[in-house]
């Protein structure tokens, strides 16, 4: 197995990745804020994490993963009292459909999911942490970090801090760099706000320290990987990383990794030019799940993707290749030997994984799969194809499924699962199959007009049937 490289935000380097603890990975990945449904281009980010996470899987790491759910701030405080409802109740309903979303997107589950107001205690513990080590001071009932005694300030995103007046602060939990100050971590209420009675006095966290608290209670001091959008580098991650190291003393995370921004149609996302875009709205236009995880995972995490309709409808064509495909080699009945396509199995495999272990260049990758692919179709329609060959391809695509989850046709199941039935292009598998089986009973018996009767009813669904020399039927959905 080749080295894994990963390319570390912190130092712009590519570098070999070695967890602090061999064969264990301990990962935080920063997850939503859940003042809204997640939309298009946090899928971009959160694909990208899943996919990291199996392929360390793959490769035979134990990974502990903490992703956050971002359930208070200054945004979900102001849309939750604009509503009248209590915090909780308010996020209750996105942190329910981002579950559903990433169960669509055959996201894997972390080993923690945790919620930012379940560790209120954590937080005020680590400010508590801070200011008996003098890196905060109060103002008017908040308390906030004094960026200037933490001397490694800024060099995440190589932020320039010789221009920072000491003591100016800022509010707000998002700002450019060029308004970076001392920034708070617990916040005075104001009138009407939502506020914790604590120690520390009311109010409630800041942004940055709840990432910090809930990460390092779970992984300890120091964390192996720590990845979110590129827009998080600065300032949450920044500042992540001053509180963290002034309360230890030690590394906070050893390799941060941060995926580039999604456009539309080439134009940043946004809802005032009319290209926003949540999962289910590109859900209710027709999309297949498969096709969604398959476009978002397919450009490499460091490059901008720029998604179009284009671009979809060929990610929904390569997932239909590589499905029937998938049916074509399970199904066939091919000469008895092996022929040198088993070699090249074994290279696109390699090819495959070289792909990943090069700083996640799915790109790569998916090459090396589609070339197998398309020798592979080649062979079998020149007869050249055989039985021998079978294993080592289908282990080249079971290392593909591993990472890319899409081979298994659950697109309708998963529509159905969050009531998009009106959404789901036909009938389901178990009641195709049963059409299937009955169309087969009706040719035993030479009933060929009720099986045909039964081929156009499934074709009027959707269902295309292919009859193969071999007898098996195999089918797929328009």
């Amino acid at each position: 197995m080749a080295d894994i490289v990963f390319h570390n935000t912190l130092g712009g380097h590519d570098e070999i990745f070695v967890p602090l603890h061999p064969g264990q990975v301990k990962m935080y990945t920063c997850g939503p804020t859940v003042y809204d449904f997640a939309h298009i281009g946090n899928f971009r980010t959160f694909v990208f994490q899943d996919i990291l996470r199996r392929f360390l899987r793959s490769h035979g790491f134990e990974v502990i993963q903490v992703t956050n759910l971002t359930d208070v701030d200054d945004r979900i405080i102001a849309k939750a009292a604009e509503a009248g409802v209590d915090l909780r109740d308010y996020t209750a309903k996105y942190i329910d459909a981002f579950l559903a979303d990433r169960r669509i997107l055959a996201m894997e589950a972390p080993e923690y999911m945790v919620r930012a107001t379940d560790h209120i205690e954590d937080m005020v513990q680590l400010i508590e942490q801070l200011t008996a080590k003098g890196f905060t001071y109060n103002s008017e009932g908040s308390i906030y970090f004094r960026i200037s005694q933490f001397h490694d300030y800024g060099r995440l995103t190589n932020l320039d801090t010789a221009g920072i007046k000491a003591g100016a602060r800022v509010d707000v939990d998002r700002y450019d760099k060029a308004d970076a100050r001392d920034f708070a971590l617990w916040k005075a209420p104001k009138k009407g706000e939502f506020f914790w009675n604590t120690r520390i006095g009311p109010g409630r966290p800041g942004w940055h320290i709840e990432c910090s608290a809930m990460a390092m209670k779970y992984l300890g001091e120091t964390l192996d990987i720590h990845s979110g959008g590129v827009d998080l580098a600065f300032p949450h991650h920044e500042n992540e990383i001053a509180q963290s190291e002034a309360a230890t003393g030690k590394p906070f995370v050893r390799y941060w990794l941060h995926a580039e921004h999604l456009l539309v149609n080439s134009e940043k996302m946004s809802k005032s030019a009319g290209n926003f875009y949540t999962l289910r709205d590109l859900l209710q236009k027709g999309n297949k799940p498969s096709a969604l995880r398959f476009l978002l995972a397919s450009v490499p995490y460091r490059r901008q993707l720029n998604f179009t309709e284009d671009g979809l409808q060929q990610a929904a064509s390569s997932v239909e290749r590589l499905r029937n495909f998938t049916a074509r080699l399970n199904s066939g009945k091919f000469p008895e030997g092996i022929s040198a396509l088993s070699e090249g199995a074994e290279r696109a495999r390699q090819d495959f994984d070289h792909g990943l272990e090069d700083d996640l260049n799915t790109a790569q990758a998916l090459a090396a799969v589609f070339d197998l692919v398309r020798e592979a179709n080649a062979a079998m329609d020149h007869g050249d194809f055989r039985q021998g060959d079978v294993a080592a391809v289908r282990r080249t695509l079971d290392s593909f499924e591993t990472i890319f989850a899409v081979l298994h046709d659950d697109d309708e199941e998963k529509l159905r699962s969050i009531g998009m039935e009106k959404h789901a292009s036909g009938p389901s598998d178990a009641e195709i199959e049963a059409l299937i089986a009955a169309r087969q009973a009706a040719r035993k018996v030479r009933d060929f007009a009720k099986a045909d009767r039964i081929r156009d009813e499934l074709a009027n669904q959707g269902i295309v049937l292919e009859d193969s020399k071999d007898g098996v039927i195999r089918w797929k959905r328009k």
